[in-house]
């Protein structure tokens, strides 16, 4: 366990900023998963509509540390790709 007072310090903050982090991580999985489900159930106006607002949050988790730059850009491509291709 930490002993000094700065490692202490140091251990409530990195607490807090997991917290944040699994928030953030959470969200961007509750719209990549909306995004799927819109392209499992086929409807391609839905699955635009969620696609354009799953990639914001992607790259706003990218952008804040929580998720590599490239993990993002994969997803979205990725997405997109299936969306693109949708009848």
């Amino acid at each position: 366990m930490a002993n000094t007072r700065s490692a202490k310090k140091m251990v409530r903050k990195i607490e807090r900023r997991t917290e944040v982090n699994k928030a953030r991580r959470s969200r961007v999985r509750t719209y990549v998963r909306k995004v799927e489900e819109a392209i499992a159930s086929g409807d391609k106006t839905a699955a635009q509509e969620a696609l354009k607002q799953a990639q914001p949050e992607l790259m706003r988790a990218a952008s804040k540390g929580v998720m590599h730059k490239n993990t993002t850009s994969r997803k979205v491509s990725r997405l997109s790709k299936r969306v693109g291709a949708m009848a």
